[in-house]
């Protein structure tokens, strides 16, 4: 699909800092581009972890009283995370201060994968990355939501060209799509089961798709067939075994 990558929704002019980029340095970037995060990438341009406007306030929030006694910091029976934010109080270049190991995804993750990995990690934005695991683009919860602002005509031609036409050889108006506010509506007879499986599947997977209802019927259901007692013939075969 075209539009469900996140390499077709990333920010490809990235701010990023280095492993000694001091941290002032670090919190004029945040506030001259207005973000609240940036990656810190090595002089091979890799991400070697993450700074939010979180960890820039943890520091001082850590960091001692000036006109309390100074006292020496010990990190007794502190969980290993924990001793990592104490020592964030001394931080003064964007190496000592980032989060690591950072969390990333690549161009060629979907949009849904994405998600995900933001929600389970509980982070605001992903460093994207290339085959070669170097720096490409950024990737915020905003522009995996605008996905869901393209228009409805706009993914009804995708589901018609690229998966009823371009993936299961279908005539163009063998199948009825219908849209309305992201909500897909698949109508019609095709030849076996599994194709209609995977024109669901196929469709849900589209960019800015809210959800597919199922109105396909089947001629032949093939469900039950196995593989070695009947050879089943079709561009779909490849894509039924991926579900």
């Amino acid at each position: 699909m075209r539009h469900d990558k996140v390499g077709s929704v990333m920010t490809t002019d990235v701010v990023r800092a280095e492993y000694g980029t001091p941290f002032k340095e670090v919190a004029r970037l945040l506030a001259a581009h207005r973000i609240s995060g940036l990656p810190v990438v090595d002089e091979d341009d890799k991400v070697i972890g993450v700074i939010s406007e979180t960890d820039l306030i943890a520091r001082q929030a850590a960091a001692p009283d000036p006109y309390e006694p100074r006292r020496r910091r010990t990190f007794p029976g502190l969980t290993r995370g924990a001793r990592r934010q104490a020592a964030k109080a001394d931080a003064r270049t964007a190496g000592r201060l980032m989060t690591e190991p950072p969390v990333t995804a690549h161009a060629d993750d979907s949009v849904v994968e994405a998600a995900r990995t933001m929600a389970r990690h509980q982070v605001e934005r992903l460093p994207v990355l290339d085959e070669a695991d170097r720096l490409v683009g950024i990737v915020t919860r905003r522009d995996l939501l605008r996905v869901f602002l393209r228009p409805d005509r706009e993914i009804r031609a995708e589901v018609i060209e690229d998966v009823l036409v371009g993936t299961l050889w279908l005539a163009p108006r063998s199948i009825d799509v219908s849209v309305a506010q992201g909500v897909v509506t698949l109508t019609g007879q095709m030849e076996r089961r599994s194709e209609t499986e995977i024109a669901l599947s196929m469709t849900r997977r589209v960019g800015g798709v809210v959800g597919v209802v199922d109105r396909l019927t089947h001629r032949l259901d093939d469900a039950r067939l196995r593989v070695q007692d009947h050879a089943l013939h079709g561009v779909a075969d490849d894509w039924l075994r991926r579900l």
